[in-house]
């Protein structure tokens, strides 16, 4: 009983110590916006790709997102450009804030990209189905643990959503969860764009779940069950 109890307060003092983090990263984050220069928004032009999946090979993460990339002769992984290395790619160019909403993740390669994201000072929010955060290999606790705020539904409907708003201004879309088998077996389709009325939708669904997900309105409905 004391280990379960135990390992309940730790569960919920990480999960209140990720709500308490964002917040507070949001304050910086909004003094640091209006400090940064317009001209520093994204200058791609036009995009609209698509991509599918399954991939034949797993890219090397080093070789597509470090400026030094990878020459090793002996590595296992792939230097040739697939599906997921522009998703690497795309996910990489993030320089202020990453939105993820995704069913399912437990690709441990996507988790380390978003990870770094954090690292490297992006605001970073996550979107997830509260029970695929608990099947085997999901990366939500680390996610948090890396002190990244992640709301779930606490609902028996599913999450089902597979999109990322980079920057505000860029869009991923499609079937694609962040799993191996989404990567290297299943049929799936990423859409990736930064058409301002197609991206201003989604960045309003995400805030429009990143509030009804609040903790806060969980709680609050029990205490008034």
């Amino acid at each position: 009983m004391n280990s379960f109890l135990k390992g309940s307060i730790g569960t919920l003092a990480l999960f209140v110590l990720s709500e308490i983090g964002y917040r507070m990263y949001l304050r910086w984050k909004n003094r640091s916006l209006k400090s940064t220069d317009k001209s520093e928004s994204r200058k791609d032009g036009d995009v609209m790709e698509v991509f599918f999946f399954p991939d034949k090979e797993i890219p090397c993460k080093v070789h597509f997102l470090s400026e030094t990339r990878c020459f090793k002769d002996s590595c296992k992984y792939s230097h040739r450009k697939t599906s997921l290395s522009e998703l690497y790619r795309y996910l990489g160019s993030c320089r202020r804030s990453m939105d993820v909403c995704v069913f399912v993740m437990t690709c441990v390669d996507l988790a380390d990209i978003v990870v770094s994201m954090r690292q490297r000072g992006v605001a970073v929010r996550v979107i997830t189905d509260d029970e695929q955060e608990k099947i085997t290999g999901s990366q939500i606790w680390r996610l948090r643990k890396e002190g990244i705020c992640v709301r779930t539904d606490h609902s028996s409907n599913f999450m089902h959503h597979k999109f990322v708003v980079v920057d505000d201004q860029l869009l991923i879309n499609g079937s694609f969860n962040w799993t191996r088998n989404a990567i290297t077996g299943n049929q799936e389709n990423v859409i990736v764009t930064n058409h301002t009325r197609v991206v201003g939708a989604f960045k309003a669904e995400f805030e429009k779940l990143w509030e009804q997900f609040d903790p806060k309105n969980h709680f609050e409905s029990k205490l008034n069950a």
